[in-house]
């Protein structure tokens, strides 16, 4: 292996430090397009669906893919971009996800349309699996915080705004137009990529594992196949259960594999770092929590308080749009007072707000759910930018295009295990209160419903606790260290002073 780490650093560049804001800019728009790509789908399934000739659960796989493949490559562009460069593989990917963009757009059948979402992923993950790398490189680590938490909070935008902003979109103008919106802003964020963004001053020279990247990516596709298709054949289904096992083999042939590795896809002593890895932990069950509200809120507003479209997605609109006004705060407040207290107040602040959803109900005024949908965007604002943070400033620059494709993955299979968690546990109760197998709502049986609902927001209140109490725990143990380490600093100064006598 070649260490080609450089004598100079991007933040020793006084021209790379005056355009760096521009970087962040160009960065957040894929970010933003790249992770909403993921969610905006999902309310055009029922257009596609009707508009190529196919049943709704075969469009399903529209959004399932894309989240696929993201998940099966952003492991390996992470290890890539740390080898050759971290900047060159985000601007391939760029253009990757632009040219995935414009033939998700004109595909006219199912199997064109997948393949282009998959070209379209690809890009994505090129991107994810980078731009936390390339901000912590950049950007010093007095404004580290403030660059990270804009960047966590176009993730959650992205991830959390797709269904409202979708609606918007395929009303006024079709549903080609939720890929085709990527192709303008894209071609812009391009050009000032192109131009703004600097050369790769960071890269190893490491060769990649293939056998780690063949392993993994079985491991994704088989738990994914598992995890979604077991919502609509059951999880007792033979196949279901046969795919959830072999996906559990290949995950523990890849770690002992990837632990006898001289260069691994993944450096599992990342994970020896208890911040880093408490870090991802929670992150992730924050967005398991965060993808229970996102699949059951639409059915609630629309379906239980019989709010338009239009009007639901402006009332879940109070999240994202929190989100944008607390977590740059929150991010520049971590680098002053440090992230573990806003981590933790988040959380806390987002268990209050996912066990007041869970007592909604039918007559439940617009002003109390709107305030409990604001109170979760802000409580993730605050929580998101410290915590990514606290992640990225503990790896060393070799690793970080890895480290910030572990956060991405981590978030990514948030999601998929969040839709399961929901959708698995609203049905499961529905079941049971209707005395037979539900998958859908029950015209005239709200109860039934709101049943499932209440259940389901409870188990998300208790995975932000977990999520709350492993982050108190990681606070105090901090300040239990700091302390260690002050008193013995203080002996060693006590004890030069003595001998100095």
């Amino acid at each position: 292996m070649t260490d080609s780490s450089p004598r100079q650093t991007y933040q020793d560049d006084p021209d790379i430090q005056r355009r760096r804001w521009i970087i962040l800019i160009v960065m957040n728009l894929f970010t933003f397009m790249s992770t909403l790509d993921g969610s905006i789908v999902n309310i055009a399934l029922p257009t596609i669906s009707h508009s190529l000739g196919l049943p709704v659960a075969q469009t399903e796989w529209v959004t399932t893919i894309y989240l696929m493949a993201i998940c099966a490559a952003i492991l390996f562009f992470g290890k890539l971009g740390d080898s050759i460069g971290k900047i060159k593989i985000f601007k391939l990917g760029m253009l990757v996800f632009l040219i995935g963009s414009l033939l998700c757009g004109f595909s006219n059948s199912l199997g064109f349309l997948l393949i282009s979402r998959v070209i379209q992923a690809i890009g994505a993950s090129m991107t994810m699996a980078n731009s936390q790398g390339i901000v912590t490189d950049i950007f010093p680590p007095t404004e580290r915080g403030k660059a990270l938490g804009l960047v966590g909070t176009f993730v959650s935008l992205g991830s959390i705004a797709g269904p409202s902003l979708g609606g918007v979109i395929l009303s006024a103008l079709g549903w080609q137009s939720i890929f085709w919106v990527n192709v303008p802003i894209g071609v812009i964020a391009i050009a000032f990529g192109w131009k703004m963004l600097p050369p790769d001053m960071v890269k190893t020279g490491a060769s990649i594992d293939k056998a780690g990247t063949g392993l993994f990516t079985g491991f994704i596709l088989f738990l994914f196949a598992g995890l979604l298709l077991g919502q609509q054949l059951g999880y007792g289904d033979v196949r279901i259960v046969g795919s959830l096992i072999l996906a559990a083999v290949l995950l523990g042939v890849f770690l002992w594999v990837e632990s006898r590795k001289q260069e691994p896809l993944l450096k599992l002593g990342l994970f020896r770092n208890p911040l880093f890895s408490l870090g991802i932990l929670c992150g992730f069950l924050v967005f398991v929590s965060n993808f229970c509200f996102n699949i059951i809120a639409p059915f609630y507003t629309q379906s239980i308080l019989n709010l338009s479209p239009f009007q639901a997605g402006f009332l879940l609109m109070l999240f994202p749009i929190m989100m944008v006004i607390i977590a740059p705060l929150s991010g520049a407040l971590s680098d002053r007072i440090g992230s573990e207290i806003l981590t933790f107040a988040g959380l806390i602040m987002m268990v209050i707000a996912q066990f007041g959803l869970a007592r909604l109900h039918e007559g439940s005024p617009i002003p109390i759910v709107g305030t409990w949908v604001a109170m979760l965007g802000i409580g993730t604002g605050m929580f998101q930018s410290p915590n990514n943070s606290l992640i990225m400033s503990r790896i060393a620059k070799t690793q970080l295009g890895i480290a910030g494709s572990v956060n991405s993955l981590i978030r990514n299979i948030g999601m998929v295990v969040g839709i399961t968690v929901a959708t698995s546990t609203l049905f499961g109760v529905m079941s049971r209160e209707a005395g037979y197998r539900v998958t859908g709502l029950i015209p005239g049986r709200p109860d039934i419903f709101l049943a499932g609902m209440h259940i389901v927001f409870v188990v998300s209140a208790s995975i932000c606790l977990i999520a709350a109490l492993l982050t108190g725990w990681r606070m105090l143990h901090s300040r239990h260290s700091t302390e260690e380490d002050s008193d013995k600093s203080k002996q060693r100064m006590n004890a030069s002073r003595a001998d100095g006598k």
